[in-house]
């Protein structure tokens, strides 16, 4: 049992939408009265958290326009924050510097770890070759790597524990930071997803960012290939690449509601993810509605991908190897209520019971 007393503190990268903004979000519901601490937040996501954001210079023009480039300044920031005022601080940190707080010896630091830094160590040069965020940015980053990557290894031993969201990334955070961690998957809505259902399904869907690492081209292309219905939810940089690439079978969603994403998947017959991605919070959504995911056969789609179960894998990040999936797939070997069964387990209540399970133990 956590003490009701206890003084909690949040601290998180920065809030502009995405899975690691839901984990603070049910962070902020279990602990109401803390404090968020983030280096940059917008207004949307400054109410969805009650007004309880914190946030400094980081947050003001020009800095909030440079807000991607500056990793420097978001270190000195987080580092010269005072926290002596609280008995435990949770770090809610991936690609940016939340972990590398420094906290009172008589605070506990429990670090939720959604990815070691991607820039500097696994996707490094990926992020040097197709940065995503302007023509200069993989040259900065691979003239300043090296001091920013020892920082980040400085940083990443400061949290007394590690939380991963994923048996992958509780690898990752052994193979680059040398610390242990407990795995608790990020909280998915499967109540609201799983509340849309379609007397048929047809054809194939994929959602998210339309950037170069969610390899959507490689579903564009096997799906026009095979000639298969498919539907792309989502926009980004990459949009009129693959709209060019697109065959007839393809459409394109640009923008959609929560209600129009999740009629969109409880009516598909099974949801693509090619990305390999540290968890993937979108295809256990699909999931909740019933619909099979074919994924990508690495990173946190291993944790709750079972073959021929809940879904199919792919083993190469090619179109051709999507096809040979996209070949053998049968959408009447699944049963939906058994998909939804296992996407049941990552559920917000089963996130809150974890996390505050976990707390209690670390805090005696």
């Amino acid at each position: 049992m956590i003490k009701k007393d206890l003084k909690v503190a949040i601290v998180h990268d920065w809030l502009v939408g995405g899975g690691a903004e839901l984990v603070v979000l049910e962070l902020h519901k279990m602990f109401p009265q803390a404090p968020i601490y983030t280096s940059y937040c917008t207004d949307e996501w400054r109410q969805k958290l009650d007004n309880k954001v914190v946030t400094g210079w980081l947050q003001n023009w020009p800095f909030s326009r440079l807000r991607k480039f500056i990793p420097i300044l978001r270190i000195w920031w987080f580092t010269h924050l005072d926290l002596s005022d609280y008995d435990l601080v949770i770090s809610s940190s991936g690609n940016g510097e939340a972990k590398g707080i420094r906290v009172p010896k008589t605070t506990k630091h429990v670090c939720y770890c959604h990815t070691p830094t991607h820039f500097y160590w696994r996707h490094h040069n990926q992020y040097v070759r197709h940065p995503g965020f302007g023509p200069f940015a993989g040259l900065t980053l691979k003239l300043l790597v090296g001091p920013l990557r020892k920082w980040d290894l400085k940083a990443s031993k400061r949290p007394d524990f590690y939380i991963a969201n994923s048996e992958h990334i509780k690898n990752d955070i052994k193979k680059y930071y040398g610390r242990d961690a407990v795995v608790v998957h990020p909280p998915v809505d499967t109540k609201l997803f799983s509340k849309f259902t379609a007397p048929e399904r047809h054809g194939f869907v994929t959602v998210g960012r339309q950037v170069p690492y969610k390899k959507v081209s490689i579903i564009v292309e096997a799906c026009s290939r095979l000639d298969l219905p498919l539907t792309v939810i989502g926009n980004g940089p990459e949009h009129n690449k693959l709209v060019k690439l697109a065959g007839s079978s393809v459409a394109f969603i640009n923008s959609a509601s929560i209600e129009t994403v999740s009629k969109q998947l409880a009516q598909s017959k099974a949801f693509i993810l090619a990305a390999f991605e540290d968890f993937g919070i979108t295809p256990v959504e699909a999931m909740a509605a019933g619909t099979p995911v074919i994924a990508f056969k690495a990173g946190g789609a291993l944790d709750y991908v079972t073959e021929g179960k809940t879904g199919l894998f792919f083993d190469k990040q090619t179109s051709k190897s999507l096809c040979e999936a996209l070949e053998r797939f049968d959408s009447a070997k699944f049963s939906g209520k058994e998909i939804q069964s296992q996407a049941a387990k990552f559920s917000k209540e089963h996130f809150h019971q974890h996390i505050l399970d976990y707390l209690g133990k670390i805090m005696l």
